[in-house]
């Protein structure tokens, strides 16, 4: 990706609906469509041929649907980040869509600016970890009620120090975990330790590999899990 042009294929089977996003989107300095699709199994073909830095996914297509799709980029060599967006605020949607390896998830009623930033945010490498949705995907993936507070941030101080002890994560790669588990982008993590956003990547990605986790999102279920957000 260059660093002032990011490209952008968008799947949706309403042609109206990608024409609205076409023009907010290349409204943005430096964002280019440059593929459409209107099913999934088109998107795929897309993202093969062109080579964009970021796919949005409508879920509901006929065909191969959005989240089969996202499956099947994600397979691919060097992928593009995957931006789903739905018209339905479901936890099974969302859900299904963090497991096919989607790094963000927006709402279609979202406004023109939250659009731009989540596309801007998932082509740099970041997951759209609002704590909201955070706080569904901790419950999901613990098995707790999502109107109930998580119990794994309580474990007793041992637990969590043996966790981190298990795993290697030295006290830096820890803190970032924990800011990530309060839904800080790479930018906003790097404001706040007072160092560089390609310093925080480093320790994201020792997170990933010490962890044994796909993504930033499975590592703050781990983080919750072993009582190491809290």
């Amino acid at each position: 990706m260059a660093a002032d042009r990011l490209t952008i294929v968008l799947a949706d089977d309403q042609e109206l609906v990608r024409a609205g996003f076409r023009v907010i989107l290349e409204s943005e300095p430096g964002l280019h469509v440059v593929g459409e699709a209107a099913d999934g199994a088109a998107a795929v073909d897309a993202v093969v041929r062109l080579r964009p830095d970021v796919v949005c996914l409508d879920v509901q297509m006929p065909g191969v649907d959005g989240l089969e799709a996202a499956r099947r980029i994600a397979a691919l060599d060097d992928p593009p980040a995957v931006l789903v967006l739905t018209t339905f605020d479901h936890d099974d949607a969302l859900f299904q869509a963090l497991e096919a390896g989607a790094s963000g998830f927006l709402l279609k009623n979202a406004s023109p600016e939250r659009l731009i930033d989540a596309v801007r945010t998932v082509a740099a490498g970041d997951a759209l970890l609002a704590p909201d949705v955070t706080r569904r995907v901790i419950s999901r993936a613990t098995g707790a009620s999502t109107a109930a507070p998580v119990q794994a941030a309580h474990e007793p101080v041992g637990s969590r120090a043996a966790a981190i002890l298990e795993v290697g994560l030295t006290e830096r790669e820890t803190e970032v975990l924990r800011l990530l588990a309060r839904g800080l982008s790479n930018a906003e993590i790097a404001r706040e330790l007072w160092v560089g956003e390609a310093t925080v990547k480093t320790h994201v990605s020792n997170v990933l590999q010490k962890t044994g986790r796909r993504d930033r999102i499975q590592a703050v279920v781990w983080a919750f899990e072993h009582g190491v957000a809290g």
